[in-house]
């Protein structure tokens, strides 16, 4: 029987001498339910379904490695001294914004190579970019990792939490803010924001910049509640400053694409008929 305060192993079997964590399965089971929802919506758009199957097999190794190396750059004072765990992303240690610099980056190209509109395939995708990350936010739970600081135990229990998350709270000797949850619920609030959007007569490429400013604005006050942020010279959060620029840059550029016929085609109404 688990006592109270024990955390759940993160490992969810052993196969041998391979073990399987629940951070591994988590992060898989938010890519395939992220995959599964970009095809049904891109066979509506007029796209074949291989598209972003075909994608996502180039996509997701690279938003994984550009995700470490996001993460390792600015925590190079420990994998300096520690190299051989550089590789173990098992153990928790990517970052979701090193992660979409590379899915961004990758879905460009591709889109180019491809022939097809970016904003249309990043409008499909946006949905699933932020359905993708409230799940992988349980993976950080199951690694006790992206928590905030100290709280009492009364606090998490005026929240209503299920007992087995308020015991997962429990840190280094203290109960901690669950801000992976708070951004989990975020993000699925998103979700569900950008699927109201996408009925509208929103135009294409705004969907993507919408899921842009609503992740990062919840983005940026949870990450000043967290204890474990990547930091810039020890000062600035990289998360929120990222938030900012993403923010200021995403409004920006929906202005400008108003402004100068970009942005003319509604989303609805984007059918391209793709061979």
């Amino acid at each position: 029987m688990r006592n109270e305060n024990q955390p759940l192993d993160p490992i969810a079997l052993s196969l041998g001498p391979i073990n399987v964590h629940w951070y591994g399965l988590i992060i898989g089971t938010a890519v395939l339910l992220g995959l599964l929802l970009a095809v049904k919506e891109s066979e509506k758009r007029g796209l074949n379904k291989e598209i972003f199957t075909d994608l996502i097999l180039i996509a997701v190794p690279i938003s994984i490695v550009s995700a470490r190396i996001y993460y390792v750059v600015f925590e190079w004072s420990y994998y300096s001294n520690n190299p051989e765990q550089i590789i173990q992303i098992w153990n928790g240690g990517i970052a979701i914004h090193g992660a979409l610099i590379g899915a961004v980056t990758t879905t460009y190209f591709f889109a180019r190579k491809k022939k097809i509109s970016f904003w249309k395939l990043a409008d499909i995708a946006a949905p699933s970019i932020i359905l993708g990350q409230a799940i992988g936010r349980w993976g950080n739970f199951m690694n006790q990792e992206a928590f905030g600081g100290v709280v009492s135990r009364q606090f998490l229990e005026n929240l209503m939490l299920p007992e087995f998350i308020i015991n997962q709270m429990y840190i280094d000797g203290a109960y901690h803010h669950p801000t992976f949850l708070y951004e989990s619920l975020w993000n699925i609030a998103g979700f569900f924001l950008l699927l109201f959007l996408r009925r509208t007569h929103i135009r294409q490429g705004e969907l993507f910049l919408s899921y842009l400013i609503w992740y990062s604005f919840g983005r940026f006050f949870i990450e000043g509640m967290r204890t474990d942020s990547l930091m810039l010279f020890d000062v600035l959060r990289m998360a929120q400053l990222l938030s900012l620029v993403l923010i200021v840059g995403a409004i920006i550029t929906l202005i400008v694409r108003r402004k100068k016929g970009y942005a003319d085609k509604k989303y609805k109404d984007s059918i391209e008929k793709v061979k």
